[in-house]
């Protein structure tokens, strides 16, 4: 929402005419979620076994030795995140959130029910079993270095659904897909995987300025005998837009491998394309909502992804005053633009996709990894399939041919005619 803007430093602008955000200069705040049951609390609160599991495809938990039930609370109630955006000086980050350090992806853990010591790989898994117990190994609170996101939301989208949709999807583009694809898809193969991205507040103020016009007349000139021209009169006004903006829960990618995207090996861009996610209904993490999905690890701090998200309160900066500026029926041309970030509020989570993905060798010997992907909440589907080139260059011909001939006759008969 916009609110009248009051003045403060703002940026300066580059060459572009568009102003780079000011750096807060209040303090960094950190929100601490790393101890607790509002943090990745694995066993059950009743009884203290570690036989928890989600129940169905409800936020309920429920444990299988007492069988007592309870959810999960959702993550901004436990830390106030839906609130105070308007007063946010500086950066605040929760601990997931925090920046990741190098070196740490071993970890040995004690199981609590028989005193093993077994070594977890972070990298690979966020939770484990005892070999010898099969209890389950909490490691929340046990690494600072980021891997363990503040919040979670769990799969809505059964795996059968998932499958369905891919099903679909790829069915639809069967007819121009590559005959080795077809041949070998397996929808089944579909897996679920938490992806890593932040959550953003932001507490900003915009200036914008720039030329607008409003239409007063238009007509048409004859330049032929065949041929007309048509102008238009329009006043001319100097715009400027200067406001406050209360930005909530933007999301952002924290995976280096999915924020890079090279189109010429992968289509793991397609995975952005699922966006947005039902953010609101966030849990605060709790590793038993993960089930025996995995989980990407996060590899990217705030610094490395602040430029986008500030690149993104600007669009929306744009966006928030379009309803604003629709007097301007010529519309309105923006020649400078100023974007001051007085704070924001970062926080790390997990959310849900299913992903199918297929290999093809290509020409050149290069290998182009093609995927379809189920966003785990609602179910869209975004993917792409190999594509059968001799085919869809043929059909293309066929197509330009017959529009060929069937506008040769009408421009016959437009000259018969003249």
């Amino acid at each position: 929402m916009t609110q009248p803007h009051q003045p403060g430093v703002p940026s300066q602008p580059d060459a572009s005419g568009q102003g780079q955000p000011a750096a807060a200069s209040a303090p960094e705040t950190h929100i601490d979620t790393s101890t607790g049951r509002a943090h990745g609390h694995d066993d059950c609160p009743q009884c203290g076994s570690t036989e928890v599991s989600r129940k169905g495809n409800t936020l309920s938990l429920v444990c299988g030795f007492c069988r007592y039930e309870w959810v999960g609370s959702r993550l901004e109630d436990t830390h106030g995140l839906g609130e105070g955006i308007g007063a946010l000086e500086g950066r605040a980050f929760l601990t997931g959130a925090s920046d990741i350090t190098s070196g740490d992806d071993l970890l040995t853990l004690k199981c609590q029910g028989c005193g093993s010591e077994v070594v977890i790989d972070t990298s690979r898994a966020l939770e484990s079993r005892c070999h010898w117990c099969r209890s389950i190994l909490s490691i929340n609170d046990k690494i600072p270095n980021g891997a363990v996101p503040d919040g979670i939301l769990p799969f809505h989208i059964t795996k059968e659904e998932a499958i369905a949709r891919i099903g679909e999807f790829a069915g639809a583009r069967r007819f121009f897909a590559l005959k080795k694809f077809r041949a070998e898809f397996r929808p089944e193969n579909v897996l679920g995987v938490y992806m890593p991205y932040m959550t953003v507040d932001g507490n900003v103020s915009a200036r914008f300025h720039g030329e607008g016009e409003i239409q007063t007349r238009r007509y048409t000139v004859k330049t032929g005998e065949n041929t007309s021209t048509t102008y238009y009169d329009a006043n001319q006004f100097e715009v400027v837009r200067d406001f406050d903006l209360h930005i909530d829960d933007l999301i952002v990618e924290s995976s280096a491998g999915r924020s890079n995207i090279d189109n010429r090996s992968n289509t793991n861009n397609i995975i952005n394309s699922l966006l947005p996610y039902d953010v609101k209904n966030m849990v605060a993490f709790d590793s038993n909502y993960m089930g025996e999905m995995t989980a990407e690890k996060r590899d990217l701090n705030i610094d490395d992804v602040t430029r986008k998200a500030h690149a993104h309160f600007l669009t929306m900066a744009r966006e928030s005053i379009r309803d604003d500026i629709t007097a301007y029926d010529r519309g309105v041309r923006w020649t400078h633009e100023e974007l001051e970030v007085h704070g924001s509020r970062w926080a790390s989570v997990f959310v849900p996709v299913w992903l199918y993905s297929y290999a093809e060798r290509l020409d050149n010997g290069r290998m182009m990894v093609h995927y379809i992907a189920v966003n785990g909440r609602h179910g869209n589907v975004m993917g792409s399939v190999p594509i059968n080139k001799a085919r869809l260059f043929g059909v293309t011909a066929l197509v330009t041919a017959l529009t060929a001939l069937v506008a040769w006759p009408l421009g016959a008969a437009a000259v018969l005619a003249g």
